[in-house]
């Protein structure tokens, strides 16, 4: 729960900030839709929550 939170707040900041310079290219597309993603609770929610986890897990090992 607390990464999940983490996470909609970074792609929200994320986001925000792509939006005010108008810097559109498939970075800020990934980041919209992350956002979306983790902002509704969506049947594809679940496969990228354990993607992130995944990922989240692996960067701690480094």
């Amino acid at each position: 729960m607390a990464v999940t939170v983490s996470l909609v707040a970074l792609f929200g900041l994320v986001l925000f900030f792509l939006l005010r310079s108008k810097t559109l290219g498939y970075g800020s597309a990934f980041i919209a839709v992350m956002f979306g993603f983790y902002l509704a609770s969506t049947g594809a929610s679940g496969p990228v929550t354990e993607l992130t986890a995944a990922v989240v897990t692996a960067l701690g090992k480094i």
